[in-house]
């Protein structure tokens, strides 16, 4: 496969194995709401915030949607746009690695991009994703006014669809959009409710689809010519008298139409055009920030409400996770909880605080700005707002003495099996995946926080460690892995154990 070659691109792909695991450290004064809710607002470096919620979050994200910088030279108050395109790629490289690993198997990404990076991000998401993942490539109508400043104005974007299951298996978890261009209209007072007529014709000769249909004014018709009706005559006759589908247009004396009802019709595939009348354009998304901030230079580059709620709709169902780490003026969050999803938005500016906190606490208020009234909202929820706090690893890449139980314990769970980690903290015991346990003594998870207390491999602490599998998984039988400070039982033992112990802090490292 083709791939995208730049200046420094051996030293970008190696970026994210390099970033350091970050303790993520909540501002209870800048959260609001239900605090349950499942909603994280995270100010700080998006990259070093993707890095920390691997070991919570990896392969649990349903929508990822990002807006990153385009690139193009103008100057933003909140973002360094004017990169070289050298250095917009290095930076774009590692923090798709890192998304690539937070999505789900039934997810998707959607980046939206302008003409000047669109192609070269293409490229590189087609090696990073996979050409196979690749879904479409929508474009969005962003603007209808004339921009005659330009040699040819630019009137669109692009959103760069890519989903980890491939295009054609994704189809069975992405959403129709609503067809609200049928006409559905309930004329006669069907008690089915209202409805659509569509031809009862087809292309083509049929012997058994050649017969004669008389209307209700007395009329006898043949099928259209070149044309046969659109099924056979028991058919038509169990459509007409026991369904009641049959519509005869022009008061009776038209030809049979066959009614397809508004509650049966699931809704519309997604098309690759989208059109502002549709999905909203800038001028709806400024017009929607000035009804909030009443500020002219509140955010130079927002995306309406009606695009992400489009999107959020297509990718996802309540209750899902959505992420973006491009959070911006907080569109995607707002619009997420709006309809009842999950969300974490990553910003790195000080508006993190200054406008997507006011924006999500009017939000939780029940604003009606944007999407509300379509979908309903009145109010709720809630979120957590968080900033990076230290690494969770030393200079050296060892833990960190003042590191709590539940964060390694987080970390030491996804370095071992690949998966976010469930835990309640109250217990040695992480869990036991592929049939291997897997447990860890730190800071005085038993109890006792002097070395030989709890921190050690006794047998003492080994048979707790043993009761609470069998709690677990009373059958087990499989091998145990122990990160402890000390292990005080011979290696005669630990292999009849079947036992691998590893040292803390020594034996955990900063996972690439």
């Amino acid at each position: 496969m083709p791939i995208l070659n730049w200046l420094t691109r051996d030293e970008d792909i190696r970026t994210a194995q390099h970033v350091p695991y970050r303790l993520l450290e909540e501002v209870p004064d800048l959260s609001a709401g239900d605090g349950g809710a499942g909603n994280m607002l995270i100010q700080g470096d998006n990259l070093e915030a993707l890095k920390a919620l691997l070991p919570f979050y990896a392969g649990r994200v349903k929508c990822i949607y990002i807006d990153p910088p385009y690139n193009t030279g103008a100057a933003f108050e909140h973002y360094d746009d004017n990169l070289e395109n050298s250095i917009w790629l290095g930076t774009i490289w590692p923090r798709l690695e890192l998304l690539r690993d937070l999505l789900a198997e039934d997810g998707s990404l959607w980046v939206n991009i302008d003409d000047r990076q669109g192609h070269y991000l293409k490229v590189i998401l087609d090696e990073v994703f996979g050409r196979s993942r690749f879904v479409a490539n929508v474009v969005w109508q962003k603007r209808t006014s004339r921009e005659n400043r330009k040699a040819i104005g630019s009137a669109h974007d692009h959103i760069l669809v890519y989903a980890p299951a491939g295009a054609q298996d994704w189809k069975k978890y992405r959403n129709l959009l609503p067809d609200t261009d049928k006409g559905y209209a309930n004329p006669d007072e069907d008690p089915k409710g209202p409805w659509r007529s569509i031809p009862f014709s087809a292309q083509g000769f049929r012997a058994n689809q050649m017969y004669k249909i008389t209307t209700p004014t007395g009329d006898v018709l043949d099928p259209p010519k070149g044309r046969c009706w659109g099924a056979t005559e028991p058919e038509f006759l169990r459509l007409r008298d026991i369904e009641g589908r049959v519509y005869f247009p022009k008061n009776g004396r038209g030809r049979p139409r066959i009614k397809k009802y508004q509650f049966e019709e699931s809704g519309l595939a997604p098309m690759t055009w989208w059109t502002a009348a549709d999905f909203g354009d800038n001028q709806q998304a400024k017009k929607e920030i000035l009804e909030l901030f009443n500020d002219e230079d509140a955010f130079d580059t927002p995306k309406p409400e009606k695009l992400i709620e489009r999107i959020l709709h297509i990718a996802t169902n309540p209750g899902d996770l959505v992420l973006d780490s491009f959070l911006g003026s907080g569109t995607t969050m707002a619009v997420a909880i709006k309809t009842g999803r999950r969300s974490i938005g990553i910003e790195m500016g000080e508006h993190a605080a200054t406008y997507c906190v006011p924006r999500l606490r009017k939000v939780i208020e029940g604003e009606q700005g944007g999407v509300s009234k379509t979908v309903g909202w009145q109010g709720g929820s809630g979120f957590r707002f968080y900033r990076l706090g230290p690494p969770v690893f030393d200079e050296e890449g060892h833990i960190r003495q003042d590191i709590r139980f539940p964060v390694l314990a987080a970390h030491v769970w996804f370095s071992e099996t690949d998966r976010p980690w469930d835990g309640s903290g109250d217990s040695p015991l992480l869990g036991i995946h592929d049939g291997r346990a897997h447990a860890l003594l730190y800071n005085g998870i038993l109890g006792d926080k002097r070395p030989g207390g709890g921190n050690v491999l006794t047998r003492a602490t080994l048979a707790l460690i043993r009761e609470d599998i069998a709690k677990l998984a009373p059958d087990f039988d499989g091998p145990l892995t122990v990160y402890g400070e000390q292990s005080r039982l011979t290696p005669v033992t630990l292999d009849r154990e079947r036992i691998t112990f590893k040292q803390t802090p020594y034996d955990v490292k900063a996972r690439a």
